[in-house]
């Protein structure tokens, strides 16, 4: 597929829409939309940008490629003065006192913001179900879940309610919705875009990055949003992709992790359509190795432990006195307790309860240092493995979508529906979901800062499989 933000662009500069009336048409679909995707519209403030956008035109400046393009953006980053809700009756009413550094960005390039999109609350979840607002329903098939966190931010991209869409991915909550719902989304390398004034979750794997339905989209919005914040001291220095470097594959030698499709937990036709592509790419002369991975339930574990343990910490500070609403109590330790026991959700809850339980005394050293451990095994197994081969390529998922409410019945198996994702959370790698290869795509992982690879190979599969 074409680039849809290059060419609203060019109908935008001849003239052949105006930027009001292509706002007003998404912001209708929006308010239309049975998918459950909204959690508020930012009308007002769109169509004011977008009559600065058409003024801008009629006098015949030249607007920036970006300019007048209608995004969303998931609930748990700031945009001021408007709500931040992380889907959470905590933050039901929390207006934002500042703006993201990755939605600056793109407001300084003139794209404009239509919607705060549905998630699972704070992050939790892979189905979009855990949230004030109601389940987000699949764009393919509305009766299955949208996956998540990201499910509302990928179901309007794949309705076209949005051009673009940014998400937050900590385990895979961009990926594996952009797998469900037959789109493009990037987990860039942790660092590449600044996490300031999104919502932390587990910060050691949060990351920023956009969903869209093109890979030159993709490579667009990468380019704007990357770069070293001051705001942000994990953030890097990374190199702009040009549209000429990635039209030709230099991939060579593709790896996949043997014990993700030799086990019982795959659905045999994944399975059998994820050894196809398999074939598709030998067949085209590039090298294919088998690889040695953790195991599944083993990666599950270990990004689980580290992340409950740093949501613990991070949502601490929510206790309604600084943020949030507030529930009085008989005296201030009641009201923190009732605050937080009424306004978390059951699975954040669950999360917070598990993480304080993997850092105190007496589990620290059993628990929450062994997982720090096997995280520093998994990038050692990471490194060795990208001097053998260039890219890995992986399913996103193990099964296909589940109905709306049997996730809520069985969090383990939320969990699990993890299993190829959190392994390159873990890594900090690069990684990219594509449509293509399975029904719920396939998973294109690189080295560190090596997103450009990714999208080479990522347009050498869209004309292979």
């Amino acid at each position: 597929m074409e680039s849809k933000i290059k060419a609203l662009h060019q109908q935008l500069v001849t003239k052949q829409i105006t930027c009001t009336a292509l706002v007003q048409e998404k912001l209708e679909l929006l308010k239309k939309n049975t998918h459950n995707t909204v959690n508020s519209l930012l009308d007002t403030l769109a169509l004011d940008l977008a009559s600065k956008v058409d003024a801008k035109i009629a006098k015949g400046e030249e607007i920036g490629l970006l300019e007048g393009i209608p995004f969303g953006i998931k609930d748990v980053y700031m945009l001021q003065g408007t709500f931040a809700t992380a889907s959470s009756d905590l933050l039901k009413n929390y207006k934002s006192a500042y703006t993201a550094t990755a939605i600056q960005k793109l407001l300084d390039a003139g794209a404009i913001p239509l919607v705060k999109e549905n998630c699972d609350s704070f992050g939790h979840g892979s189905s979009s179900e855990n949230t004030i607002f109601g389940a987000v329903k699949n764009a393919v098939n509305p009766e299955l879940v949208a996956g998540g966190s990201s499910g509302g931010s990928a179901v309007n991209v794949a309705l076209d309610y949005t051009v673009f869409s940014i998400g937050g991915d900590t385990g895979g909550s961009i990926r594996q919705p952009a797998g469900y719902n037959n789109i493009y989304g990037l987990k860039p390398t942790y660092g590449r875009i600044s996490r300031y004034g999104l919502m932390a979750y587990a910060s050691s794997t949060d990351c920023v990055g956009p969903l869209a339905k093109s890979i030159e989209d993709i490579r667009i919005l990468l380019n704007v949003m990357s770069g070293k914040d001051a705001k942000d001291q994990t953030t890097i220095t990374s190199k702009e992709i040009s549209e000429t470097a990635i039209l030709k594959n230099t991939v060579k030698t593709v790896g996949y992790f043997k014990n993700f499709i030799e086990n019982d937990a795959i659905d045999s036709t994944i399975k059998a359509d994820f050894l196809s592509a398999i074939d598709k790419i030998k067949a085209k002369g590039i090298k294919v190795k088998e690889l040695d991975f953790f195991p599944s339930d083993i990666l599950v574990s270990t990004y689980y432990t580290l992340a409950m343990a740093e949501t613990a910490s991070n949502l601490s500070r929510l206790d309604g006195t600084n943020y949030g609403n507030r529930i009085e109590s008989e005296n201030l330790k009641e009201t923190y307790a009732v605050t937080r026991s009424e306004n978390f959700s059951e699975e954040t809850k669950r999360r917070i309860v598990g993480g304080n339980q993997v850092l105190s005394q007496g589990f620290s050293d059993e628990i929450y240092l062994k997982g720090l451990a096997i995280r520093d095994q998994i990038a050692e197994n990471f490194t060795k493995d990208f001097e053998e081969v260039d890219i890995i390529l992986s399913p996103v998922t193990p099964s296909y979508p589940p109905k709306i409410g049997d996730s809520l019945k069985d969090p383990l198996a939320m969990y699990l529906s993890d299993a190829y994702t959190v392994g390159f959370s873990l890594g900090q790698l690069p990684t990219l979901t594509v449509p293509q290869g399975t029904q719920t795509g396939l998973q294109i992982t690189a080295a560190k800062n090596n997103e450009e690879l990714i999208l080479k190979f990522a347009n050498f599969l869209k004309d292979t499989i």
